[in-house]
């Protein structure tokens, strides 16, 4: 008869994941590994209160600025318009060899470029002059609007004021000449350099802008 088969409790089928071959006369020893988790990398406060310190001093820097910019918009915006119509009558009148005018309706606060024959014999603001205005779409150059804060303090054709009149015609020449103009914006809500003159060159027709009236007129004298 066969033997019969032993029963092996679970605690002796236990095998070890990793098989020892014992060698004679050889002790193995297990070394403790002692296993740290990775440090996390972060800000100290000192470090955050830095930083806020230092976006609070340039927003404080730059808000001045940025109000300053946004209030003087509108003295700007009207200064480039009429520097830009100014420019845009002088090149029509050189290149279509005719006389053109830039038309200036001082209490509405507009401006346009216009053409036709300028009269040698007589003032041009004195009466009305026939001409043809150029079609004067917005953003083409050829016309502008001031804004309802800008103020036309001075406007002064050939040494004569017409900021009064209704409609005043500074002229452009084909030889490059032009007519004098001294105009001045103002805008009260401007706190820092709130006027704009803008003058003429009468032998080139091309304008310049000053921020200080004062300096316009010592150079004058």
């Amino acid at each position: 008869m066969s033997p019969k088969p032993q029963r092996v409790s679970s605690a002796e089928c236990r095998v070890p994941s990793k098989k020892r071959h014992a060698l004679p006369g050889i002790t193995f020893h297990v070394s403790r590994f002692t296993f740290h988790a990775a440090r996390r990398i972060a800000f100290t406060m000192i470090e955050l209160m830095i930083v806020v310190a230092i976006m609070g001093i340039v927003l404080t820097m730059g808000v001045p600025i940025f109000y300053r910019m946004r209030a003087e918009a509108p003295l700007r915006k009207g200064v480039k318009d009429v520097v830009e119509v100014c420019s845009h009558a002088r090149a029509l009148a050189i290149l279509q060899s005719k006389a053109t005018c830039v038309v200036f309706h001082p209490r509405e606060g507009n401006f346009a470029v216009g053409g036709g024959p300028a009269s040698a014999s007589s003032d041009v603001n004195a009466g009305p002059v026939q001409f043809h205005a150029p079609s004067a779409s917005p953003g083409s150059g050829l016309s502008g609007q001031l804004s309802d804060r800008v103020v036309i303090e001075m406007l002064d054709v050939d040494l004569t004021e017409y900021k009064d009149n209704d409609e005043v015609k500074v002229w452009f020449y084909p030889n490059g000449v032009c007519d004098e103009l001294t105009l001045i914006l103002f805008d009260p809500s401007v706190a820092r350099d709130p006027r704009r003159v803008i003058s003429l060159e009468v032998t080139t027709g091309l304008a310049s802008v000053e921020l200080d009236p004062r300096a316009l007129i010592t150079s004058r004298r």
